[in-house]
């Protein structure tokens, strides 16, 4: 009877110990799937194969192969090489030529012991010589129509006796002067020939300040072997820039367009390009203190250009315009004389009869204040309004005359 009991006893300690191990064993096979598989499903081991797939599939779908993939980015490295700029300056490049002037100049031995006080007397004793020396003159220009006009500077070819247009496939042309315009700065030649290479004019009252600027010249077209021309690239940093003349011989530079584009010795007289390969300027001056570019260097604007090209085609020549009468700056004891509350304006001192001054009804002692709305503060102004008009130009002119303020409208006619 005991030992049927105590064979009882053992029995369920062994039942309970089965039945906390197998529970024990389930616990754990459930925590273990939860924590460490993220699964309750059973896990699968891939084959070798699956692996190998998935191994060479890309990481991302739109991914190429590499095969593909090299020529793809060559491509597109080659199609961004012949961006905008590049396109323009091709576009351009054959139509700028270099611009060679030969100027004679003569020149005077000074006698030994030169003196202007002794000069009188030792003139026929030692007589001196003189003598021409040729002097060559390079710059730039761009070939505008097909039959040979073309644009430059008024300073690249002043006083230029011969002019030689060389293009930048080496072909050497004789140029004709058939203008100059020495305010603006203008000059158009003419090449004898036909279907040569030309640049399309734009548009240069549509600029925007910062859009992209391609200066193009070619200095050495006839000097070096290889005549093709140089490009330099900035943006239109500014427009209608203007500079009053400091005396009678300097250009009148109105409305210039201001580009960072390097502008170097020689370039002069070459198109100022935008990136629709069209020219908006002509390359004139640069503002620095060493000779080379600054950064700083101003075209004059096509339309600009435009003006005297329409003179040269309709008429053969550069009109010079014709106004008719003189100013003098008003000072203090002129002032006091007119009876003018304040020193300000240039009074009339001559104006000749039948010239455009005396038919707008303009007379000596008139003081002009403004023209064309602009007020006049200096000689550099009066200059700078009226020398840069052209023939046809309706000029206003706001005058004091007998201490009351009038305008006067002036139609400008050609010097005859």
């Amino acid at each position: 009877m005991n030992n049927s009991k105590e064979n009882m006893k053992s029995g369920s300690k062994f039942l309970s110990f089965f039945l906390s191990l197998v529970i024990g064993l389930a616990l754990g096979l459930l925590i273990y799937k939860i924590f460490f598989t993220g699964s309750s499903e059973p896990v699968s081991q891939p084959s070798l194969d699956t692996v190998n797939t998935q191994a060479v599939q890309p990481v991302s779908s739109s991914a190429p192969s590499s095969s593909f993939s090299s020529s793809q980015v060559q491509e597109e490295v080659s199609v961004s090489r012949r961006n905008a700029i590049v396109q323009a300056a091709q576009k351009v490049g054959p139509a700028v030529v270099s611009v060679g002037a030969t100027i004679t100049q003569t020149y005077r031995e000074l006698r030994p012991f030169y003196d202007d006080f002794f000069d009188s007397f030792f003139r026929d004793l030692y007589p001196s010589r003189q003598y021409r020396q040729t002097i060559p003159r390079l710059g730039s220009g761009i070939i505008i129509s097909p039959d040979g006009y073309v644009l430059t500077n008024h300073h690249v070819v002043d006083k230029g006796e011969e002019f030689f247009l060389t293009l930048s496939d080496g072909r050497q042309y004789k140029g004709e002067l058939l203008g100059s315009d020495p305010y603006t700065d203008i000059a158009v030649l003419k090449i004898r020939e036909n279907n040569l290479p030309y640049a399309e004019l734009g548009d240069s009252d549509n600029l925007i300040i910062g859009e992209w600027a391609i200066a193009i010249g070619n200095p050495f077209g006839n000097v070096l072997k290889d005549p093709q021309p140089t490009v330099t690239v900035g943006v239109v940093s500014a427009v209608n820039r203007s500079f009053s003349p400091a005396n009678e011989d300097e250009h009148i530079y109105q409305d210039m367009i201001q580009t960072d584009a390097a502008i170097n010795p020689g370039n002069s007289g070459g198109p100022l390009v935008s990136a629709e390969g069209k020219v908006i300027g002509i390359n004139t001056f640069i503002v620095t203190k060493s000779g080379g570019s600054l950064g700083i260097g101003f075209a004059i604007p096509i339309n600009k250009c435009k003006l005297v090209l329409n003179d040269v085609e309709r008429y053969g020549r550069v009109r010079a315009v014709w106004f008719g009468f003189q100013l003098r700056e008003v000072t203090n004891r002129t002032a006091r004389l007119l009876g003018l509350d304040k020193v300000e304006g240039f009074i009339v001192v001559y104006v000749e009869k039948k010239s455009p001054a005396w038919e707008a009804g303009l007379r000596p002692e008139d003081v002009v204040l403004a023209v064309d709305g602009v007020v006049l503060k200096n000689v550099g102004d009066v200059k700078l309004q009226l020398l840069s008009k052209r023939v046809g130009d309706n000029v206003r002119l706001t005058v004091v005359r007998d201490g009351r303020s009038q305008e006067l409208s002036m139609i400008l006619r050609e010097r005859r």
